[in-house]
């Protein structure tokens, strides 16, 4: 019942924050995932040459540059291999937590990067076969075909075809007087995997602001999850924080990488208008989910200044879409009320570091 006791203390002076009841069999870490060995530190590795913006193409050589780059700035080492070690050993079951919500518009954690993953992953001595690329749902992860990148033996699942949910671990939540008040975790997040490495997008999220690394996590290892928004209001303030603060899920997410060669600034996570579809060409990595989603309030939220569009801090009820006729349209309308401030609620839960001034940014521009 720790992360309960978290939350708790999370909550103390806010108001209408929901009773949440937590449930699991594992117990707290001493050394967590998150915010894991380096808190606040984050390396973000930009090339124009990624992906081509009239096509989409991802351009494989330049992203295996970035991944290289990125891993060895974030833990000092020279040989990348090196960095991976630190994280992964040939005992390792990895399960890569991608993002499939807008596999229609091929907004989603693209199959070069986490082919890349898987690669060296498998560098590192970890069997393919013990490599789980997966989500909650089915459908949609099956539209983009992982299984064309990534390497023979790397398992594709989700929690219908496999293991299921987790009876005992779960988070008990009455957000609007719903029948059904509990989320359960992936069983093969609890039981089968020893480590987890999450590759969220750079989208805006309607309900919760911006969905990065928290999001992506707490939402995709979850079910029952979409119950915290409804109408007008939002529970993603405290809802997402709480689930990546439940164990085992926050001691086995112990890497970061932040797909940002393709992002959404309006109408996010499903991207369905290509209007409101941007090109960041980068990509984040690092332990602490805060941190990086912190930058990423930036990255979203200067877009849509560029735009002209209302800022993803505006909770005016003069911009609710009532109806959600014109969000898909308008930048100037909102689903909900949006719940940007969750990372910063994330922050005090413990799982990494919200402010600017003590997050450690390292840049890097390569061709």
């Amino acid at each position: 019942m720790t992360a309960l006791a978290s939350a708790a203390s999370a909550a103390k002076g806010q108001s209408d924050i929901p009773d949440y009841r937590v449930f699991t069999t594992y117990p707290r870490s001493e050394n967590p995932g998150m915010p894991g060995p380096y808190p606040g530190r984050v390396v973000r590795v930009r090339s124009n040459s990624c992906v081509d913006e009239s096509t989409e193409r991802v351009d494989v050589p330049t992203v295996q540059k970035m991944m290289a780059s990125g891993m060895s700035s974030l833990t000092g080492d020279r040989d990348p291999r090196d960095s991976w070690r630190r994280f992964f050993s040939s005992a390792d079951t990895v399960g890569i937590k991608i993002n499939s919500s807008g596999a229609r518009t091929q907004m989603n954690s693209r199959p070069e990067v986490v082919a890349e993953i898987c690669e060296r992953l498998i560098e590192t001595g970890v069997k393919a076969s013990e490599i789980f690329i997966h989500e909650r749902l089915s459908a949609q992860m099956a539209e983009i075909h992982y299984e064309d990148y990534v390497p023979d033996g790397v398992r594709i699942e989700s929690a219908p075809s496999f293991l299921g949910f987790d009876p005992d671990v779960f988070v008990d939540v009455n957000f609007f007087g719903e029948d059904d008040t509990r989320s359960f975790m992936l069983r093969m997040s609890t039981e089968r995997f020893t480590k987890i490495i999450n590759v969220p997008n750079m989208k805006d999220h309607g309900a919760s602001g911006v969905t990065g690394c928290l999001k992506n996590v707490a939402y995709g290892e979850f079910n029952n999850v979409a119950r915290s928004h409804r109408h007008t209001k939002t529970h993603t303030l405290s809802y997402i924080g709480t689930l990546c603060d439940v164990e085992p899920l926050r001691s086995k997410t112990v890497l970061q990488i932040m797909d940002g060669l393709i992002g959404v600034w309006h109408g996010g996570p499903f991207s369905r208008n290509p209007r409101f579809r941007f090109y960041p060409k980068q990509m984040v990595f690092g332990t602490d989910p805060v941190a990086i989603d912190r930058l990423l309030i930036d990255v979203i939220d200067d877009k849509r200044k560029a735009e002209g569009a209302i800022s993803v801090w505006d909770q005016s009820m003069k911009v609710h879409d009532a109806d959600g006729s014109r969000w898909n349209i308008d930048p100037d309308a909102n689903r909900f009320v949006r719940e940007t401030g969750h990372i910063e609620y994330a922050s005090r839960l413990g799982l990494g570091v919200y402010d600017l001034e003590r997050i450690d940014l390292e840049e890097i521009q390569i061709s």
